[in-house]
């Protein structure tokens, strides 16, 4: 079975760290969890502090409708206010190989 990886990169906002970028998330992970089609998500930090959000989906649907909704049922959120919102990168790749 094929599946699709989300792909987001961000900077955070100004006086904020990718520490809090994590922490803000808590309400977009189980938002994530409750999500059908998901499987896991990672999220990093580049040496230029870049943050890397990466959520294994089902299918290329499920990740559309899941990123739709943290737009719009989870727009109180408060990690929209962790992140400078002009460097969102959002991407939605089909997964080739899998070892």
């Amino acid at each position: 079975m094929t599946h699709v990886l989300e792909i987001t990169t961000l900077t955070p906002a100004p006086g904020r760290t990718a520490a809090d970028f994590v922490e803000a998330n808590k309400d977009i992970d189980a938002y994530l969890a409750r999500q059908p089609g998901y499987r896991w998500r990672n999220i990093a930090v580049r040496e230029d502090g870049t943050v890397v959000d990466i959520v294994a989906w089902d299918s290329e649907e499920q990740a559309r409708t899941s990123a739709a909704g943290i737009m719009t049922e989870m727009a109180s959120s408060p990690v929209h206010d962790t992140i400078d919102h002009t460097t969102v990168d959002w991407r939605v790749i089909e997964v080739l190989h899998t070892a």
